[in-house]
């Protein structure tokens, strides 16, 4: 069938199985797949060059699913972000990941809205992306190939841009359980309260050991660069950090904003200047390190 969201003709597909979807998507020259269409239908109509034909995934069983193994939950690239938000057990072990995919959009944009979508669209202000980052996600990717496993923060390369290579688009990632006293947290800076891009977007994990020190923790941050960016001086400053009253030293927490600032990146426009989104960095990896750390305190 065609449809016409940008005025011109586009074929659209819906496979129902991976297999169908590669061989789709390798028999025309420019065939795109989509997870929910919440970005290509829009930017079709703002006027971007057109595919000759559009992919649907969410046909495909395995891309839907929102699964716990036991040693890991499997996220279907295409499955609706309302299925993690409601899924009881996931906000449970991902309260932070949950937060930022209840971030996408409004209620009904979130029942078509991905993870996978909003990963690959690659926009810097992402919100699920700092909090899939700082949660070690891994995506798989198919191809004609088969499949390989990357992790996430190794997709986006730019503004618009992946790592992927023509043929190839993810099915689903791959969250290792969390620990025992592990947590995580997603802040993000915006003018309105709700339906925002994220000015700045802060996501991060923390481990405990037994005897309540940071055995691990990573932070990443949206809209501060080209691409979310992983922040190793941060975690570095946290690692085998004790807590004082539930929280690390005022001097450990000042190196994880002085880090969070240093990595920035960012541009200035109408949302906020360079200096601007620096100093929100840092406070918001401040913040969002506190609350992390205080759900794997009560976890």
């Amino acid at each position: 069938m065609t449809f016409n969201p940008g005025g011109l003709p586009v074929k659209y597909f819906s496979p129902s199985t991976i297999e169908e979807a590669v061989e789709l998507l390798s028999s025309g020259p420019n065939r795109r797949v989509f997870a929910g269409a919440t970005d290509v239908v829009p930017q079709m109509r703002s006027g971007r060059p057109a595919p000759d034909g559009l992919i649907d995934l969410k046909g495909i069983e395995r891309l839907i699913s929102v699964t716990d193994t036991g040693s890991m939950w499997v996220i279907g690239a295409a499955a609706p972000t309302v299925r993690l938000t409601s899924n009881p057990a996931f906000v449970a072990s991902f309260p932070g990941l949950a937060e930022a995919s209840g971030l996408i959009g409004s209620d009904q944009v979130q029942s078509r809205s991905s993870l996978g979508g909003n990963l690959c669209n690659s926009s810097p202000a992402a919100d699920s992306v700092p909090a899939l980052f700082a949660n070690r996600a891994r995506a798989v990717i198919a191809s004609g190939a088969g499949t390989r496993t990357i992790a996430v923060q190794d997709v986006p390369t730019g503004p618009g841009r992946t790592s992927l290579a023509p043929g190839e688009f993810i099915i689903e990632f791959e969250i290792d359980r969390p620990t025992t006293n592990s947590g995580d947290a997603y802040f993000r800076l915006t003018p309105r309260t709700e339906m925002d891009i994220a000015v700045v977007g802060a996501g991060a994990r923390v481990d405990l050991d037994g005897a309540g020190t940071i055995s691990s923790a990573t932070l990443a941050l949206g809209a501060v660069a080209p691409t979310v960016v992983r922040v190793p001086d941060a975690e570095a400053a946290l690692l085998g950090a004790a807590l004082t009253n539930g929280a690390p030293s005022d001097d450990v927490l000042a190196a994880v904003a002085a880090a969070a600032s240093a990595a920035c990146n960012p541009i200035d426009d109408k949302r906020g200047t360079i200096k601007y989104r620096r100093h929100v960095a840092g406070v918001l990896a401040r913040r969002s390190i506190l609350a992390a750390i205080a759900r794997a305190s009560a976890a």
